[in-house]
């Protein structure tokens, strides 16, 4: 199977090489992207750059694609769904949720000079952070890059209702599948109220499962794959 793997704010595509290696391992096509302002040096690349990124990759695959986005990548893949729901398998989403349609992309911490860099450790400790030592999140800080405010501040638009359809699966880092069904249920996260097909997988990481628990974080993709054929 094609999997698309789609990094969070401040990634590029190398934070997913032992998942794409498990994956290869197992039989899949894994494709960890580069979105444009997070590591091809561009600080004026747009969201909809971003987005033109993500359906360039899956219209690339042949076949299915099984879509994964991580953290605030989550709503670039459900925008694929949205785009592109002939195309996908599944959407599996890492540790966040879908944006809905006309609400900001991550317009989550302050913007300096154009961009919105790392805002460091503080607004991560706890169960976001517990799992990583002091040289995992050394690597990790050196390495973010800043988000351009094209990116992080930019609408999401939403249009096609098909999809609804296009099956889901949550991983659950950070918090477990009891509350990300509470939160669905008490209408917190509205796209995924109204999909008909949504699974979730458990994991025991903080929000950075492709660096603290990659084999297991390749597992639960090798499920969603293999049941998406």
């Amino acid at each position: 199977m094609n999997i698309l793997l789609i990094g969070g704010l401040w990634l590029n595509g190398s934070v997913w090489g032992r998942v794409a290696s498990e994956l290869e391992a197992l039989g899949h096509r894994p494709v960890p992207l580069t979105l444009p302002g997070q590591g091809d040096g561009s600080v004026t690349a747009t969201f909809d750059d971003q987005v033109a990124a993500v359906l360039a990759a899956v219209d690339a695959a042949p076949g299915e694609v099984v879509v994964v986005g991580h953290s605030a990548a989550c709503t670039l893949a459900w925008l694929a769904a949205d785009r592109r729901p002939e195309r996908l398998a599944k959407v599996v989403l890492i540790g966040g949720i879908p944006t809905p349609d006309g609400q900001p992309y991550a317009d989550f911490f302050e913007v300096r000079d154009g961009v919105m860099p790392f805002p460091g450790w503080g607004p991560f400790e706890g169960p976001d952070a517990a799992d990583l030592d002091d040289e995992a999140r050394r690597e990790l800080a050196e390495a973010a890059i800043p988000v351009p405010a094209g990116v992080a501040k930019a609408v999401v638009r939403l249009t096609d209702p098909r999809r609804f359809d296009v099956p889901v699966l949550l991983v659950c880092p950070e918090f477990t599948p009891a509350q990300a069904q509470e939160w669905i249920n008490a209408g917190e996260v509205p796209e995924l109220a109204r999909a008909k097909h949504v699974d979730f997988a458990d994991i025991d990481s903080g929000h950075w499962p492709m660096i603290s628990r990659p084999e297991e974080l390749a597992r639960i993709l090798d499920g969603a794959a293999v049941s998406a054929v």
